[in-house]
């Protein structure tokens, strides 16, 4: 039975295996990447640090299954990885890392983006300032842990009273897409990789 609790220090090296297993579009990006660490550098480790009650973990007896992070302020929260996240990782990973090995790893995209990465204004920060990555191994899905650590999230968010949350969904994942909508999300944007969806906290 899997517990949804908020996040503490011990669960970062569960939350780096839980990244890298679903950073395929929700399948397992393993065979992806010669460095296991990197994808979880970028889209889980800077939330609890950068802004700490935003995060909660789902584990069972065999750890971490599952996890939601998330900031309140976008803005803000890329400001902070520009003055106290990248340059660490900016010097662990050189920017001739950011060359396409050609050999169908994505280690070099992740590179790309540490070093590319900016603080950018949106109008859609005016009224989703929020926004989150979820993540849950196959051995969490179908239980309602998506639900129940959506629902902590926006609780939590609320109490801030932040006035709304987005999130981006890639094309390959409709599965992800519609888990979105029946937890209340819906789509602003969309591109060639993607959506954007949005949720209204007010």
């Amino acid at each position: 039975m899997a517990v949804i609790r908020p996040f503490q220090p011990l669960d970062l090296p569960g939350m780096y295996r839980v990244c890298l297993r679903t950073g395929d579009s929700g399948r397992d990006a393993t065979g992806l990447y010669h460095d296991p660490d990197l994808l979880a550098h970028v889209y889980a480790a800077p939330y609890p640090v950068a802004d700490p009650g935003l995060t909660f973990v789902a584990a069972d007896a065999d750890g971490v299954l599952g996890y939601i992070v998330a900031t309140a302020d976008t803005y803000r929260f890329e400001t902070w990885l520009e003055e106290n996240w990248w340059p660490a990782l900016r010097e662990r990973y050189p920017r001739e890392r950011a060359a396409d090995p050609g050999d169908g790893t994505q280690d070099w995209q992740r590179v790309a983006h540490i070093h590319d990465a900016r603080p950018q204004r949106d109008e859609l920060f005016d009224r989703y300032p929020a926004h989150l990555h979820i993540d849950i191994l196959p051995r969490g899905q179908g239980a309602g842990l998506g639900r129940r650590l959506m629902g902590m999230l926006v609780d939590a968010l609320r109490a801030r009273r932040v006035p709304g949350l987005h999130l981006g969904v890639g094309s390959g994942n409709p599965g992800a897409f519609a888990f979105y909508q029946a937890v209340g999300f819906s789509e602003e944007r969309r591109g060639g990789w993607g959506s954007i969806m949005v949720m209204d906290l007010a």
